[in-house]
């Protein structure tokens, strides 16, 4: 497993390209409780690199800003409801166009397939990911060799995976309902981060 760790900040010297695969590690799934652990970039070299970010740090990470902001850069997240929500509340808003693999199969393979990424990794491109260090304890000062490797693969495949996806959206005609899916993530952030994650607005 290819990945490299920082601490605080990604070094100025990275560069990401036009595309990138994000995901995060936090200490649990309450937006208003947990806390961001460790941020997790890709490019599709098969590197992933990770940020360790700190409880309490009076310095915002730069670097890691000047990407989530660029708005010349697709960010693909898997669930990126969540990916999203956290990052807006814990480092900035995401900005620029962004792809959600887990939006993109609900909407194209609707055959009563499953939608974790462990699923579509296995699935679409015939690997299998191990999702044992999934709740174990990001906020640790120092991380095992597995949460890293864990963590890299989050990021890894990603590229391959909407490559697969954007195939099967183009040939069922749903790829620009997925792209209007995608923008309408960051409305549905907003309303996450109000207290309306458990309310349906559209419901009657």
């Amino acid at each position: 497993m290819n990945y490299k760790l920082y601490k605080n900040d990604f070094p100025a010297t990275l560069k990401f390209k036009k595309i990138v695969a994000i995901d995060t590690e936090t200490m649990g799934l309450n937006l208003n409780r947990d806390r961001l652990c460790l941020v997790q970039v890709c490019s599709g070299d098969n590197i992933a690199h990770l940020l360790q970010l700190p409880k309490k740090s009076k310095e915002k990470p730069f670097n890691l800003i000047k990407l989530l902001q660029n708005n010349n850069i697709t960010k693909i997240f898997h669930f990126g409801r969540f990916d999203l929500a956290m990052l807006n509340k814990n480092v900035c808003p995401v900005l620029g166009p962004i792809y959600c693999t887990k939006i993109a199969s609900k909407l194209s393979r609707t055959f009563g397939a499953k939608h974790s990424l462990k699923d579509l990794c296995k699935d679409l491109l015939n690997i299998e990911i191990d999702k044992f260090n999934q709740t174990s304890d990001w906020g640790a000062n120092t991380l095992s060799k597995d949460q890293l490797a864990y963590a890299a693969q989050d990021v890894l495949f990603l590229h391959k995976l909407k490559i697969e996806l954007d195939e099967l959206l183009n040939r069922e005609g749903k790829m620009n309902l997925a792209l209007e899916c995608f923008e309408s993530l960051k409305t549905r952030v907003k309303l996450d981060l109000e207290g309306f994650n458990e309310l349906d607005i559209f419901a009657h």
